[in-house]
């Protein structure tokens, strides 16, 4: 409360003497909350609060102005100091309300496809030396989540020392094959509930841990989603339109399917492990239960893969050591 009232005085300063009712919008995983102020003449605009000593709303003001290129919220008034933001609202309808009230699968190819060119815009403007590089260490502290918080929190074991030899031998053949990946900028967490459906074009959120890396991570993130999923044969048709785009447009892409293809499945290896264990966090550490029961879908996700590639044989290996057999799916590989 204490800062929901500092937030309503703070607005006062932006908007003298017009009134405007303040109401909860949403809160995200960390320690922001959203909220929507209307004015009485309609009007809207998002507040943004991001308590000062947990984080900076600089980041977010940094990205903001590299992803012009795509539809992000025009800030209107800001205070680093204490956290604030005023932004434009993109509405009440993110992409995964607007995919789970209607199930018809070519409604869901039309809005993913228009999720992906303003994905292409975002990497097709991409420039190095922007924004920090998704490297070798970054990749392997995130994958790391899984065993620190999936296996010792939720599971309650630790790796044996041939369970180490496995995990170890996934990360080496894993990592390679991502940092030869192009590199464009990241969103990184290029998902359905953090694109708006609006009048247009679709409205990006959440941007503001960008970073410059794999081109493959944000198709991943938006095709292998935490709260709604697809079939193998519709997430192939998908990445085949956005591989033909972006080669059109003259990104880096791989000019042989399979490479891609290969390249986008193990970039989501790589993923799947970092969110199995930054679920499993929110739970332990942050008491937030909202994504703990979404991990089986990740769990899912890396069990086909790795039953796809010999080399991944010893992931699949270790998760089922872990956590036992599941029904086999098929799937694609080239």
């Amino acid at each position: 409360m204490q800062r929901e009232s500092a937030l309503k005085k703070w607005l006062h300063t932006c908007y003298p003497q017009q009134d405007f009712v303040l109401s909860f919008a949403a809160a995200d995983a960390d320690f922001r909350r959203y909220f929507r102020a209307e004015f009485h003449d309609g009007q809207t605009v998002i507040c943004m609060d991001a308590p000062p000593d947990k984080m900076s709303i600089q980041p977010y003001m940094k990205v903001q102005k590299l992803f012009q290129a795509i539809n992000v919220p025009e800030i209107y008034h800001s205070d680093e100091q204490q956290g604030f933001m005023t932004l434009q609202d993109f509405g009440n309808t993110p992409y995964l309300s607007a995919l789970q009230q209607d199930k018809r699968i070519e409604v869901h190819k039309v809005l993913l496809l228009e999720a992906i060119d303003e994905l292409i815009k975002l990497q097709t403007a991409s420039l190095p030396d922007q924004l920090p590089v998704y490297d070798e260490a970054v990749l392997k502290r995130e994958m790391q989540l899984f065993p620190e918080w999936y296996v010792q929190k939720e599971l309650g074991l630790s790796l044996t020392e041939k369970q180490q030899q496995l995990w170890e031998q996934s990360l080496a053949a894993i990592l390679p094959v991502i940092l030869a990946q192009p590199k464009v900028y990241v969103h990184r967490d290029y998902i359905v509930r953090n694109i708006m459906l609006t009048h247009d074009r679709p409205g990006i959120l959440d941007f503001q841990d960008a970073l410059y890396g794999p081109i493959t991570y944000d198709l991943v993130s938006l095709l292998r989603d935490a709260f709604i999923e697809w079939d193998e044969e519709f997430i192939l048709d998908i990445v085949i339109r956005y591989w033909e785009k972006a080669r059109a447009a003259g990104l880096p892409v791989r000019t042989d399917f399979d490479q891609f293809y290969r390249g986008f499945e193990w970039m989501g290896v790589q993923r799947h492990l970092k969110v199995a264990g930054i679920f499993a966090r929110l739970y332990y550490r942050d008491g937030k239960d909202k994504y703990r029961g979404e991990i089986h879908r990740f769990l899912k996700y890396l069990r086909n893969t790795s039953r796809r590639y010999h080399e991944l044989r010893p992931l699949l290996q270790l998760i089922t050591e872990l956590i036992g057999e599941e029904e086999v799916q098929t799937g694609y590989t080239f």
